[in-house]
C-alpha cells in the first residue's frame, strides 16, 4: 500500500503532469511558456529603454534651459562636437534619441529656412513645426514599440490557458466514462494537468498586464514632455529676429 501511494504522488508532480498531458494541452503549455519568456524579454528591454530616454531628456533639458548657445547644444547632442569639445551627458558618442531627435530636426530646419532669403517668420515657424512633428511621431512610435505585444499576451493568455484546461478536463471525463469504478485517483491526474494550463496562462498574463500599464503611463508621460518641449522651442523660434525680406 505505501508503494502505491508513492507512485500516485510521483504521478501528480508538476513535471510528471506536464509530461503525461495530452498533446494539445502540452502544445498550449508550450505556447504560454514561449509567450511568457518573450514578454519578459520585452519587459526588460522596454524598462531599460525608458530609463535611458528619461535620463537623456533630463540631461538635455538641463543643458538646454541653462542658457547656453543653441548652436553649441546642437553640436554637442548631434555628435558634431570637436575633438576637444565638452560632451553632454548621453550626447556625443551616442546616437541621438528621444527629445534630442526632436530638437535636432527642428534646429536643422530652422537653420535651413533662416539661410533662405524671403522666408517670413511665420513660414519659418511652420516649417520647424512640421519637421519637429514628424520627429515626434517617430519617437512616439518608438516609445510604443512592443506594447501591443504585451497587451496581446495579457489579454489572451488566460483564455488560451482556459482552452487547455477545458480540453484536459474533457479528456479526463472521457476516460472516466469507460471505467466501471471511479475514484479520485482516476480523475485527479487529468484535472490537475488541465489546471496547470490555467496557471501558466495567468503566469504569462499578469506580468504582461502590469508591465503594459506601467509602460503605457511612462510612454504617455514622455510624449507629453516631448510635446511641451516642442511648443517651447517653437516659441523661441517665433521670438527670433524676423527673416530678411525678399529683395
Amino acid at each position: 500500500m505505501p508503494i502505491e501511494l508513492t507512485v500516485e504522488q510521483d504521478s501528480l508532480s508538476i513535471i510528471g503532469l506536464i509530461l503525461n498531458a495530452s498533446f494539445l494541452v502540452q502544445l498550449v503549455m508550450l505556447l504560454l511558456l514561449l509567450a511568457s519568456v518573450v514578454s519578459w524579454f520585452m519587459i526588460d528591454r522596454k524598462r531599460t529603454s525608458y530609463k535611458r530616454l528619461t535620463r537623456i531628456a533630463d540631461a538635455f533639458e538641463d543643458q538646454f534651459w541653462s542658457g547656453g548657445e543653441m548652436n553649441h547644444i546642437y553640436r554637442d547632442w548631434s555628435g558634431q562636437a570637436g575633438q576637444g569639445g565638452q560632451s553632454a551627458p548621453g550626447g556625443p558618442g551616442q546616437d541621438p534619441e528621444g527629445i534630442v531627435n526632436i530638437f535636432i530636426a527642428g534646429y536643422r530646419e530652422y537653420n535651413r529656412l533662416r539661410s533662405k532669403p524671403g522666408v517670413s517668420r511665420a513660414d519659418a515657424v511652420d516649417g520647424v513645426h512640421r519637421s519637429m512633428r514628424v520627429a515626434l511621431s517617430r519617437e512616439v512610435d518608438h516609445l510604443e514599440t512592443h506594447l501591443s505585444f504585451l497587451a496581446t499576451v495579457g489579454s489572451t493568455s488566460p483564455y488560451i490557458g482556459l482552452f487547455g484546461t477545458v480540453w484536459g478536463i474533457m479528456n479526463s471525463f472521457r476516460s472516466v466514462g469507460v471505467l466501471q469504478q471511479v475514484t479520485i485517483a482516476s480523475v485527479a491526474p487529468g484535472i490537475s494537468e488541465a489546471l496547470i494550463a490555467t496557471a501558466m496562462g495567468l503566469f504569462a498574463a499578469i506580468p504582461a498586464v502590469i508591465a503594459y500599464n506601467s509602460f503605457a503611463h511612462t510612454a504617455e508621460r514622455l510624449t507629453n514632455r516631448y510635446e511641451v518641449f516642442m511648443e517651447e522651442f517653437l516659441s523661441i523660434v517665433n521670438r527670433q529676429d524676423p527673416a530678411r525680406s525678399a529683395p
